[in-house]
């Protein structure tokens, strides 16, 4: 009969006899690949702009003169191609560069470990945009959502669940202030562009987004003819009107009209009288330079005339 202390013994694998210990522990490293621009395919709805400005000609500049120092992380697909999860700028400087191929790290997960994953890379870059922090917390709940965690986030102003205290917990944002990122993702592109140009102001943000987008629309029209943002008070005004049903386009302009205290006092020029002497393919918002050029070339020919009459 066998030795029960024999028969739990574990044979070593052929790889532990036909191996060294170096070979084995080399093994273990992560291994970095060249893999062809055209077989890596960007990660769905990347929150995260990649814009060919200052700094993307730098890094270009950088790819050229000393290739990609850090490699990228893509995941391959069922497919056989790759799906980048951090990198998207290094493979933009690539592209930019002229050169085929971008250094990778291979990982293997699934896809809410790859969402997780690419949200908390990319969440260090030196300047995130509110938008791109917007989309990426709701990416990232959203995948926690799927791995069972609890992530209702839509049901009140403070987010209080799980979830969004670890979010919190992982970033320099309280678990209020993920809930109100997460409630931009809800506004109007239009909006949440002047949003990201330090246009309109968070909380007033936050108030617009739980209007309905067809509102919001209107709101931006004003915004744009008047040249002015609503105030938190506003946007909560707009939001009850909204709520019950009162929220029309008269209502909108007359609190936009509002002046504000912090507001320097604004002319508005409205109906056909003005607008028709305007050029038809000049765009709203060159409307104030337009007007400013013709006042100051009317000013010079009423200084002209003042010349001629006093030199008679």
């Amino acid at each position: 009969m066998p030795n029960a202390k024999n028969a739990e013994m574990k044979l070593p694998s052929l790889d532990e006899l036909f191996s060294s210990q170096e070979e084995r522990d080399d093994a273990k490293l992560k291994r970095i690949y060249e893999i062809p621009l055209e077989e890596i395919d960007p990660f769905p709805d990347h929150p995260f702009k990649v814009r060919d400005d200052e700094d993307m000609m730098n890094l270009v500049e950088s790819v050229r003169a000393n290739g990609v120092l850090t490699p990228a992380t893509v995941r391959k697909k069922e497919d056989g191609r790759y799906e980048l999860l951090s990198g998207h700028r290094r493979f933009r400087a690539c592209q930019l560069a002229g050169i085929g191929a971008l250094r990778c790290e291979v990982v293997d997960m699934d896809r809410d470990e790859a969402t997780i994953f690419m949200v908390e890379s990319n969440f260090q870059r030196t300047t995130i945009l509110p938008s791109e922090k917007a989309f990426a917390y709701k990416m990232r709940l959203d995948a926690m959502k799927r791995q069972g965690q609890r992530t209702d986030l839509t049901s009140r102003p403070v987010g209080e669940k799980l979830s969004v205290e670890k979010v919190s917990a992982e970033t320099m944002d309280s678990a209020r202030q993920v809930h109100r990122y997460i409630r931009l993702t809800e506004l109007l592109p239009e909006i949440l562009d002047m949003v990201d140009e330090g246009q309109v102001a968070m909380r007033p943000a936050v108030e617009l987004s739980y209007i309905p987008k067809l509102q919001q629309g209107l709101i931006w029209e004003s915004m744009d003819i008047e040249g002015c943002t609503p105030s938190y008070a506003q946007a909560i005004r707009m939001r009850r009107l909204s709520e019950s049903n009162k929220l029309t386009s008269e209502a909108i302009d007359a609190i936009m009209m509002e002046e504000k205290p912090n507001q320097k006092e604004r002319i508005v020029l409205r109906g056909e009288r003005f607008s028709r002497l305007f050029p038809p393919d000049l765009p709203l918002s060159k409307r104030e330079d337009y007007v400013a050029a013709a006042m100051e070339h009317y000013a010079k020919f009423r200084e002209r005339q003042k010349t001629r009459n006093d030199a008679r």
